[in-house]
C-alpha cells in the first residue's frame, strides 16, 4: 500500500512490547509507507520505552496509557497473550478503533465472541494475523488452490521445537504458549490455510500425541478430508512445516515464505483496504471467533 499526498497515514498504535512486538509488529509498522506508528504500550514501562525509542514514537504504560494510545490512533495492533488481547480489543472497538489482532483472538469462545460482536456493533474493520494468509508467497498459493476444484484430501504438519531440550528461543518464556501448546499457537495457521481451500470444517476429531502434540482429523464442506498434526515440543530434527493437498489434478505443497515481518506488512495492507472500502476481510474477527470455536472443540476432545 502506498499513500498519496491527499491520503493521510493510518495511525496505528501497538499494544505489547515483548519479543513478538519487537521482532515483527513494531518494525513492520514503523517501516510501512502508509502507516504512522502512533505509539507503543507495554505492561512494563522499560520495555515500552525501549521499543518506542527504537522506532521514534511515544511510549505508554498503565491503564491511562491505553486510553491515551487509543485517543492518538485510528487502529491498534496487538502483540499480547490472547486472553489479554481479547478484552482490550473489545475496549478498542468500542472506542471506534480498527483492530489488527494476533491469533488466536482468545482461547475461550466467549472471549472471541465478545471481540467479534464489539467489532460488528462499532462498525470497525478487523484483521486476524494468521501468517500464511498474508505472506505474499503463501497468500497467492492459497488463492490459486482455492480456485481449483476436486481436492480429495490434505495433510498439514506444523511442528516446532520451542519446548524441546536445549531450546533457547525467547518465545519459550511465553506462559500462554506453554499452557495451551501447539494446538492454540500454530493451529490457527494450519486451519487458516485449509478452510479457504477445502471449505469449512463440518466434523472434527482430535487426539493427544506426545508432549503438547495434537492430531486432528477434519471433514470439510467440499467433501474433502484433512489431517493436521500440531506441536511445539518436537525434537529439532523433526520440526518443520508441511501442507500438502491431493486431488484430481495431482498434489500441491505450500511454498516457503519470507518471514513474519513481511507477512505482517501484508496484514497491515489488508486492514487498510478494509478501512478504505468497508468490505470485511475474510480473516477478520468473525473468522477469528470461528477458529477459537474449532480449537476449543479440539481441546475438549483431546483432553478427554
Amino acid at each position: 500500500m502506498t499513500t498519496s499526498s491527499t491520503t493521510p497515514a493510518l495511525r496505528i498504535g501497538l499494544l505489547g512490547a515483548g519479543p513478538w512486538a519487537r521482532n515483527t509488529q513494531a518494525p513492520a509498522l514503523a517501516a510501512h509507507p502508509g502507516v504512522e506508528l502512533s505509539g507503543v504500550w507495554g505492561r512494563r514501562a522499560e520495555a515500552a520505552d525501549a521499543l518506542a525509542a527504537a522506532h521514534g514514537t511515544r511510549a505508554y504504560t498503565g491503564e491511562e496509557g491505553i486510553d491515551a494510545l487509543l485517543e492518538a490512533s485510528d487502529a491498534v495492533a496487538f502483540a499480547l497473550p490472547p486472553d489479554v488481547q481479547a478484552p482490550l480489543a473489545v475496549r478498542a472497538a468500542e472506542a471506534g478503533r480498527h483492530l489488527l489482532m494476533d491469533k488466536p483472538v482468545a482461547t475461550t469462545v466467549a472471549g472471541a465472541r465478545a471481540v467479534a460482536e464489539a467489532a460488528e456493533k462499532s462498525g470497525v474493520a478487523s484483521v486476524v494475523f494468521c501468517t500464511l494468509r498474508f505472506a505474499p508467497e503463501t497468500a497467492a498459493w492459497i488463492a490459486e488452490q482455492a480456485a481449483v476444484d476436486g481436492w480429495f484430501t490434505a495433510r498439514a504438519q506444523w511442528l516446532g521445537s520451542l519446548y524441546a531440550a536445549g531450546s533457547s528461543s525467547e518465545y519459550a518464556d511465553s506462559p500462554w504458549r506453554r499452557e495451551k501448546g501447539g494446538l492454540w499457537d500454530v493451529g490457527p495457521h494450519a486451519l487458516s490455510v485449509l478452510i479457504p481451500v477445502l471449505g469449512d470444517v463440518e466434523h472434527l476429531t482430535a487426539a493427544a500425541g506426545p508432549a503438547d502434540t495434537t492430531h486432528l482429523i477434519l471433514r470439510h464442506t467440499s467433501g474433502a478430508s484433512s489431517t493436521v498434526t500440531l506441536g511445539l515440543s518436537a525434537p529439532p530434527g523433526a520440526a518443520g512445516v508441511e501442507i500438502e493437498l491431493r486431488g484430481e489434478r495431482g498434489t500441491a505443497s505450500v511454498p516457503g515464505w519470507a518471514g513474519a515481518e513481511t507477512a505482517f506488512r501484508g496484514a497491515v495492507d489488508a486492514l487498510a483496504e478494509a478501512v478504505r472500502t468497508g468490505v470485511p476481510h475474510a480473516c477478520d474477527a468473525r473468522f477469528g471467533l470461528h477458529l477459537t470455536e474449532l480449537l476449543s472443540a479440539a481441546e475438549a476432545q483431546a483432553g478427554a
